[in-house]
């Protein structure tokens, strides 16, 4: 299935939760099209469905990567909701977004596919590079006077506690994976575990 490329606020309006983290894109607060709200109740399938769309949408991957991504949560020791929201947090596309850089996590991808980033000193092109602790993600030289950036790093109001950020350099570094009080409150990520142990 290939990435959503409709209008983003019909479908945060459809599964009632912002996916830019603005709440702009739900300025109206039912669902899209003439009658608004369906007044049958969703089933369980329905509800962990709707939960998994939710967040793949947030990060905006394809219906492949966020399997993939769960699979190697699956993999991993602890529990796997939390370890499949850290893999999708530790995204190299996301942490510029929580950065500041980009006031999306579209736009930061895009920031990150056209190479305005470097992890390490090293120019890195891929959104989906998952990032380790220590690892210092940089604005390159040449990119620091595009606009959207900077107006992007004037209007950040917050940053999250697993990150620092030296303005002077344009540069930040993911210190530690984040909690599970830290990534989005609105995800029920249990519900997605049981919809994948339907299909898995």
């Amino acid at each position: 299935m290939a990435r959503y490329t409709g209008p983003r606020h019909k479908l945060a309006r459809r599964l009632g939760i912002s996916l830019d983290g603005t709440g702009k894109d739900l300025k109206r607060n039912f669902p899209p099209g003439q009658h608004g709200h369906s007044r049958r109740k969703m089933s369980e399938y329905g509800l962990q469905l709707q939960e998994k769309q939710k967040l793949r949408h947030m990060f905006g991957l394809t219906e492949k990567q966020f399997l993939r991504t769960f699979k190697h949560a699956l993999k991993m020791k602890g529990v796997v909701g939390e370890n499949f929201m850290r893999l999708l947090e530790s995204r190299l596309d996301n942490v510029a977004y929580r950065m500041g850089f980009a006031s999306t996590r579209p736009g930061a991808r895009q920031l990150v596919n056209h190479g305005h980033l470097t992890v390490n000193g090293k120019k890195v092109d891929i959104a989906s590079y998952r990032v380790q602790p220590g690892d210092v993600i940089t604005l390159r030289e040449k990119s620091r006077n595009l606009s959207i950036v900077k107006e992007s790093l004037e209007a950040r109001t917050f940053l999250p506690t697993y990150i620092t950020f030296d303005d002077n350099k344009a540069e930040g570094t993911f210190t530690r994976f984040p909690d599970r009080s830290e990534m989005p409150a609105e995800i029920n990520e249990t519900l997605i575990v049981e919809f994948y142990n339907r299909k898995l």
